[in-house]
């Protein structure tokens, strides 16, 4: 497919609303975040994952190319809004994420959507949050029981939220946000 016809007007605004809805959720995780560092911060990667949904979302529901960044860079937006003094935080993350969606989607030429190719792209992302959580938090003070849910939970947080993506894309799917009327 063409990415002129990828990125008609239709797809656009399906990537904008997506966009906007897990913005708001990439505002609340950031707003969070400095709780989870102080008291739980081997949880800080399950909140670091759910950036992995807007791309996830708009894969799953259009299945097209550029649809995972160009929504990510929707939510990046959004989320600003929550957090002006992370945007560049918010635009980094977007463009990492859904790079790295968009490169596991067109390795199979944007013609292979099973549930695998979302999860290669969650565990690809989670090893890049694990490392760096890992610096951030500076993990080698912690105990051994904490880096090692640390590493785990930085890894299987964008695995979690993949599975949650999915669940949302297909409701929409089946909802008929991609039927033409």
């Amino acid at each position: 497919m063409p990415f002129a016809a990828a990125l008609n007007t239709r797809a656009l605004l399906i990537c904008a609303a997506i966009g906007v809805a897990t913005g708001i959720v990439a505002g609340i995780a950031s707003a969070v975040t400095i709780g989870v560092l102080a008291v739980t911060p081997y949880l800080y990667g399950l909140v670091l994952g759910s950036h992995v949904l807007p791309g996830i979302i708009a894969q799953e529901v259009l299945r097209r190319p550029l649809v995972a960044l160009i929504t990510h860079l929707f939510a990046a937006l959004i989320g600003m809004a929550f957090n002006p003094a992370w945007a560049m935080r918010f635009i980094g993350t977007a463009l990492l994420f859904g790079a790295i969606q968009e490169g596991v989607a067109a390795l199979t030429r944007y013609r292979a959507w099973g549930r695998w190719r979302f999860y290669v792209s969650a565990v690809i992302i989670g090893a890049i949050v694990a490392a760096v959580v890992a610096l951030v938090v500076d993990l080698g003070t912690m105990e051994p029981w904490v880096q090692v849910s640390y590493l785990a939970i930085s890894v299987l947080g964008p695995v979690v939220w993949t599975a949650v993506g999915i669940a949302i894309g297909n409701a929409l799917r089946r909802a008929g946000i991609t039927t033409k009327r």
